[in-house]
């Protein structure tokens, strides 16, 4: 890993371990200063200086076009999705728009159902991909870099998961839309949003589920964090929604914290240039996978999850499978 990287991981603190259910969360607090200013996607909305549409009015799945009129960067957050226009999209990676800028980003279809207009311009739909789900994007991704310089996914994968989450939630969307199984469970998922508030100074969290670390998101901008504070609690929630509700007490989950952040530091490291601002890391190793987006030397974003090889084998495509669901128009 470069030295941009490890010394902000050497800069991360842990807060102190709390459980719900079977779900184990800690705080993450890190010494970055001197970050540029920027906003979320939720606030640049709101103020009016993001607009995103579809690229033309006949559409292209795997592409949007996002303006940002306003004078500050807009931080897109890889998994997030937005909701409207011919069918919801997610993120395929962490994007910092650039001021005064119009920017194809790419994304995938959460809504494999639909092609047809509900809205001009998209929404923030208030919702982040299910961990599994993002961690096989994920992966995808960084083939689809290391292969074609492309941050595409596999489209395919991202259906086939979203309908394991709706199978196992118990679910049935008519445009088979992401959006519909988080909205069948927001009184669960918001149960868990006021388990784990946000603290003074916080930015980003590690989760455990059942006694394992699963991943974590951490962010440069308090303020920043404080905006994605709830979808990102959310997103790891499913994740035990969609399985099995136990119970687990969080023994040794700061030394488990600790040795997970350990281990990231023998993972692969590729670099490319973002689709904004700043430089996209993609890393990995046998049960890892993260990126991380840098921008003057500051990590803007970073988020690493982890799996065990049984299951990227149970639910990753081969190459083959992935060259023949690459998107395309509808």
């Amino acid at each position: 890993m470069e030295k941009v990287i490890t010394d902000f991981i050497d800069t991360v603190e842990f807060g102190d371990a709390k459980t719900h259910r079977s779900m184990t969360v800690i705080p993450l607090f890190a010494a970055t200063n001197d970050v540029p200013a920027f906003l979320t996607l939720r606030r640049a909305l709101d103020a009016g200086h993001l607009v995103i549409t579809e690229i033309s009015a006949s559409g292209s799945v795997p592409e949007l076009l996002a303006k940002n009129t306003g004078d500050l960067p807009i931080l897109l957050l890889d998994g997030e999705e937005l909701a409207g226009a011919k069918q919801n999209r997610v993120l395929n990676t962490t994007i910092l728009l650039r001021e005064r800028s119009e920017t194809v980003i790419p994304v995938s279809c959460t809504e494999h159902g639909r092609w047809s207009y509900r809205s001009a311009h998209f929404n923030d739909s208030d919702v982040i991909m299910a961990k599994k789900a993002r961690e096989n994007k994920a992966r995808t991704v960084a083939m689809s870099l290391r292969n074609e310089k492309s941050y595409r996914s596999n489209q395919g994968q991202v259906w086939n998961d979203i309908a394991a989450l709706s199978d196992e939630v118990g679910v049935r969307s008519e445009t088979g839309a992401m959006r519909d199984v988080y909205e069948s469970r927001k009184a669960s998922l918001d149960e868990y949003v006021e388990a784990f508030p946000v603290k003074e100074g916080q930015k980003g969290l590690l989760f455990l589920i059942d006694g394992k670390v699963v991943g974590f998101d951490i962010i440069s901008s308090v303020s920043g964090y404080a905006d994605l504070h709830g979808k990102i609690v959310r997103s790891y929630a499913m994740e035990v929604l969609a399985t099995r509700e136990g119970t687990d007490g969080g023994k040794g989950s700061e030394r488990k914290a600790s040795d997970f952040f350990e281990r990231l530091r023998s993972c692969r490291e590729e670099k490319y240039q973002s689709i904004g601002y700043g430089i996209d890391y993609r890393f990995e190793n046998e049960i890892s996978v993260g990126s991380a987006l840098v921008n003057l030397e500051k990590v803007i974003h970073m988020a690493f999850f982890e799996s065990t090889p049984t299951d990227r084998r149970e639910n990753m495509s081969g190459p083959a499978q992935w060259r023949a669901n690459r998107p395309r128009n509808f």
